[in-house]
């Protein structure tokens, strides 16, 4: 599953929006794929940059794209020993390697902040259980399931409020 999404880096890891759809899917122990530059085709934009401002540094040519914090954080991880070289002096593959990594960074989130934190959950009442036209439990008549108590997750943009109502409603009317 793919998300554009804002996403936010903290101190304590990954947030935001993409963070929060991705929770829906991630389980522990499961990678994450970012792509920082979306819009772009990394290498090209780096390699004209290697032609065209061959004596800048690759940390100062991305501050155009990132905070300069970011970028040293950036090159810390991916160019670090050869950080002080001009991109001129940067061979193609070290480029292709750092647009490969912009791309499509790969991370292994530790965990989640749990349900302390939590704007999302997954889980609740399974559905086959109750009416989809009255929100009543088959088991139990006159027993009724509405909203977040059930299983059933909506995207971020409302779909959860949406879902509350519209089960809420269902419910209401059927009594």
């Amino acid at each position: 599953t793919v998300f554009r999404e804002n996403m936010l880096f903290t101190h304590r890891g990954i947030s935001g929006p993409v963070a929060l759809q991705c929770s829906n899917y991630w389980k522990q122990g499961d990678t994450i794929h970012i792509n920082l530059l979306p819009d772009l085709d990394v290498e090209s934009t780096l390699l004209d940059f290697k032609s065209s401002k061959p004596k800048s540094l690759l940390r100062n040519l991305l501050s155009e794209y990132f905070s300069k914090a970011f970028c040293q954080e950036l090159q810390n991880l991916f160019w670090k020993s050869e950080s002080e070289k001009p991109i001129g002096e940067l061979t193609d593959n070290l480029i292709k390697h750092i647009a490969d990594n912009l791309s499509n960074w790969t991370l292994k989130p530790a965990g989640t902040e749990g349900y302390r934190t939590a704007e999302v959950t997954l889980g609740g009442v399974d559905t086959d259980s109750i009416s989809s036209k009255t929100m009543e439990c088959k088991a139990q008549p006159g027993l009724y399931f509405i909203g977040e108590v059930l299983d059933v997750t909506g995207w971020l943009g409302g779909f959860n409020f949406q879902w509350a109502w519209a089960s809420g409603v269902a419910a209401g009317e059927s009594v």
